[in-house]
């Protein structure tokens, strides 16, 4: 005998039908609230890399001994703090970065390493700046001359990048790894160096000629913070939706039981109030209108009333 429709609508779940569905929303609540805690480390992170950009971009030069020893890896609070170099750039050792276009623009970053004339002496490699693809996709258009003699630099000191295991043609690298760029520029292994790169500002007071200047750092926040919210609440939605499914099954397997068990009896004597609490079917509905008292006649009404009753 097949079960009718409103038997099944109102088949009560089993105990174990119920600590599945728990179980399911619990995963549900978890996954979402994982997600939402990695969106927040996300938006710490940028967060705190825009901080340091902020406090250091517009800083005033400072002589790279006052961060950086030879041998010393730049601190991550101080990315972008810009820094004086007095020295001469390499001659010949020029090392171009490959797949790193700028706003969209294929092209290359001209690399250079620029000896300090500081003692201790250090080789600092730097950044002077981008020159698009050339017509046959495998070189610049043409690569400045890089200047020669003594040359005061300045530049935004740049955390070192981890090297790169893919391969490039002569006098390419893939990353900006200090390690590759000077083995690439034929120095030595054994050169004094930093842990960091140097971004060109100026040269001698003026932008690198001929090379594109390279853009300043991107300060945009992103979704993260608004995406950790939408997160939370979905968990919350989750676990709510769970609860209020629970308690309106509770509610109408308590309304068929009390249907089931037939009418409430209730004495005659009860008083109104309780018997259609106990009774809902007792309760009317709609409000009874309140009685409305008599109006007052007015003192011309009643000398008019008079005044008829003895036939005036």
């Amino acid at each position: 005998m097949t079960a009718s429709p409103s038997a099944e609508v109102h088949r009560t779940r089993s105990l174990r039908e119920w600590l599945v569905l728990l179980v399911g929303v619990l995963v549900v609540a978890a996954l979402c609230v994982a997600a939402g805690r990695w969106q927040w480390h996300r938006y710490e992170s940028k967060k705190a890399r825009v901080d340091t950009i902020q406090a250091n971009f517009s800083a005033a030069p400072v002589p790279l001994g006052d961060l950086l020893a030879p041998g010393e890896v730049l601190a991550a609070g101080d990315q972008w703090r810009p820094v004086e170099l007095h020295g001469t750039y390499v001659p010949g050792a020029e090392v171009l970065l490959r797949n790193r276009p700028v706003g969209s623009t294929p092209g290359y970053h001209v690399l250079v390493p620029f000896e300090v004339a500081d003692d201790p002496a250090v080789t600092v490699v730097i950044d002077r700046g981008f020159v698009p693809m050339g017509a046959d996709g495998a070189s610049p258009t043409d690569v400045p001359a890089t200047p020669t003699g003594t040359t005061t630099v300045i530049a935004r000191l740049r955390l070192d990048e981890a090297p790169s295991d893919r391969g490039a043609p002569a006098g390419q690298v893939q990353r900006i790894n200090v390690a590759q760029v000077l083995a690439t520029a034929g120095l030595p292994a054994t050169t004094p160096t930093i842990g960091g790169y140097g971004a060109l500002i100026v040269e001698d007071g003026e932008p690198a000629p001929g090379l594109f200047r390279l853009p300043d750092p991107d300060l945009d926040l992103g979704s993260h913070l608004s995406y950790t919210f939408q997160w939370f609440v979905f968990a919350i939605g989750a676990i709510g939706g769970f609860l209020l499914l629970l308690r309106r099954e509770r509610r109408e397997a308590t309304a068929r039981a009390a249907a089931a068990a037939g009418p409430v009896v209730v004495p005659d004597d009860t008083p109104d109030d309780v018997a259609a609490w106990l009774d809902p079917t007792r309760r009317r509905s709609t409000p009874e209108r309140p009685v409305r008292r008599a109006r007052r006649p007015s003192d011309e009404e009643i000398e008019d009333a008079e005044a008829e009753r003895l036939g005036r």
